[in-house]
């Protein structure tokens, strides 16, 4: 693979013993021919690093090195076990641009101790023209007793927005054999094989009146808007650049080279995908990332939960309220479901495209389309591996994404070329599973006072370290929920309180990795509805939770106070939802 070797720095212990060069062993693929950025962090350093607590390594060995052998995967999971497997590290870093000589890479261990504090850091320079660099682990247990499991893998770069592609190998010790893996064809996104993948991921046309509309108006040079609401990966989780390759921007891209190619085109973008979040934070957001709070009438509404919307309590009541809050606006946009899929082959979509069905709406399936040829060899048929296509067992690459984009340009193009429909009945249809959360609105410090008596007590404070997500075509990330109120270790035992008249009522609280933050206790009407806990998901993310859902409006009185013990600690109410 390469002719370099050098030796690791541990931070806290210093340089490592030099060893003899050994003969090279086959090689465990972590990562593979893996673009990656630049990011600026909040410490101002220039990184992109990829997690590997909880699954995440183990996934990776199975998914990008092929290996079933559940005893080696299960070494994965500790930092012990890993030293156990693994000899050294092989790192390789191929800089795009000229300029870039070395990036830092660091191999973190998350601690006994304090998980993000403490335990070993091994770092090694490497250079970026693609000659491999090898980080050598040491297996004495004594030097490392505050290791737990494998933390992350840091890239640290000179400078803002530089990209490479990087290849990180495990070589394992003697006694363990990694699985032979081949290396990729590249994907031919102009053969009649990918065409033919793609056509498989359209689920229905659906009433096509209202895209034709999108679409004429932008072939006469009128203006456009385009909306994508979702998860990570409609933030663009997996892409690099995230701003320009992922499948939100991409299939906006092809709108507008498919039906406004003019350098001055009026189409515009707007994307609100944010990390981890289902449709029940989604419809909260609604109005005020996708409407901009009515500033914003966009023609076109791609909606995007088909992953992330296990954990819905209402088992699809708020994706039903969310799309109908879309498809009942005035301006009548045009609707569209789009189901993505993870690693394992699996989505959402048996339970969502029952309600694309009812309304009879455009959908459009990734599922549908690339896990068949997963499969399949390169002689039956492949187009693109599941190395090609997931960044993650999440998120797909920059591949990936270009296949969803792709997906969604085939719907246009059908639609383009299809008969006008009759008019559309879909938003006075009754409601298939539930509209219980279509006039929601949010409510947060910045409007609160308007629409209930709030006495924040000891959540007085505001925090400021929160959940970020690139909207738009933005390259920056926009902080969710700034208007909320925090408790601290110095505001007391008050408690927050607010009277409201509503429906139903959703909490919008952030889980947080950190150890100063606490558990609370959320009461309605007396009677204790919810004890929050920060560290359920352990990092910085908005949860949001039902308090309540009756069929009419009444008055309640909602009280959230810190949990005995916690005191000290700290919570932060991002906001809520109410129906009013």
């Amino acid at each position: 693979m390469a002719d370099h070797w050098t030796t690791a720095v541990n931070e806290t212990e210093g340089p490592a013993a030099p060893r003899d060069p050994v003969v090279k062993r086959r090689g465990l693929y972590i990562l593979y021919e893996t673009i990656i950025e630049a990011t600026i962090r909040p410490d101002g350093k220039y990184t992109q690093e990829m997690y590997l607590d909880g699954s995440q390594l183990v996934d990776k060995a199975r998914f990008n090195g092929g290996v079933t052998d559940e005893a080696m995967l299960e070494l994965l999971r500790s930092s012990s076990g890993l030293r156990r497997l693994v000899d050294r590290i092989g790192i390789s870093v191929r800089a795009h641009e000229p300029g870039i000589s070395t990036v830092q890479f660091t191999y973190w261990n998350w601690g006994k101790t304090n998980p993000y504090e403490t335990g070993s850091r091994l770092s090694i320079t490497c250079p970026t023209d693609g000659t491999e660099a090898l980080l050598v682990l040491d297996d004495d247990e004594g030097r490392y007793q505050d290791d737990n499991v494998p933390g992350k893998f840091v890239f640290e770069f000179e400078q803002e927005g530089a990209l490479a592609t990087a290849t990180i190998v495990f070589y394992l010790r003697d006694g363990f054999l990694a699985p032979d893996v081949t290396a990729d064809p590249p994907v031919d996104v102009e053969s009649q094989a990918y065409r033919d993948m793609i056509k498989k991921s359209l689920v229905s046309p659906g009433n096509n009146i209202r895209l034709k509309k999108a679409i004429e108006k932008a072939k006469r040079g009128e203006y456009v808007s385009i909306a994508y609401i979702g998860g990570s990966i409609t933030q663009g989780a997996g892409a690099v650049p995230l701003d320009s390759q992922c499948y939100a921007y991409q299939s906006y891209d092809l709108f507008k080279r498919m039906f406004a190619p003019a350098a001055d085109s009026p189409i515009r973008l707007i994307k609100a995908g944010v990390g981890g979040t289902p449709s029940e934070l989604g419809i909260v957001r609604y109005d005020r990332d996708v409407l901009r709070e009515g500033a914003v009438e966009p023609d076109i509404v791609i909606v995007e939960f088909a992953v992330n919307d296990a954990g819905d309590e209402t088992k699809g009541n708020c994706y039903e309220s969310l799309v109908l809050k879309a498809l009942r606006a005035d301006h009548k946009p045009a609707v569209i479901l789009l189901f993505s899929v993870f690693v394992n082959d699996w989505n959402l979509q048996d339970r969502l495209a029952p309600v694309g069905w009812h309304y009879n709406l455009p959908m459009v399936s990734v599922k549908d389309a690339v896990t068949e040829q997963f499969r399949w060899t390169r002689e039956q048929g492949n187009v693109i591996t599941k190395r090609q296509f997931f960044y993650d067992i999440y998120h797909p690459t920059n591949a990936g994404h270009r296949v969803m984009a792709d997906c969604l340009g085939w719907l246009f193009e059908v639609t383009d070329h299809s008969n006008v429909d009759e008019e559309d009945f879909a938003d006075v249809l009754p409601p298939l599973i539930g509209n219980d959360f279509v006039g929601i609105k949010l409510l947060d410090r910045l409007n609160g006072d308007r629409f209930a008596r709030i006495d924040a007590g000891g959540f007085s404070d505001i925090d400021t370290d929160l959940q970020m997500a690139e909207m738009g075509d933005h390259a920056y990330g926009t902080p969710q929920f700034p208007h909320n109120w925090m408790h601290t270790a110095d505001s007391g035992k008050h408690s927050f309180r607010m009277t409201i008249r509503s429906k139903s009522l959703i909490l919008v609280y952030k889980d947080s990795g950190r150890r100063e933050f606490g558990t609370a206790k959320i009461w309605v009407d007396g009677k204790l509805k919810k004890t929050a806990d920060p560290h359920e998901v352990n990092w910085t993310h908005c949860n949001a939770v039902i308090l309540y859902n009756d069929p009419n409006a009444e008055e309640h009185a909602v009280e959230i106070e810190m949990a005995e013990g916690h005191e000290d600690k700290r919570f932060t109410i991002l906001g809520f939802g109410y129906v009013p």
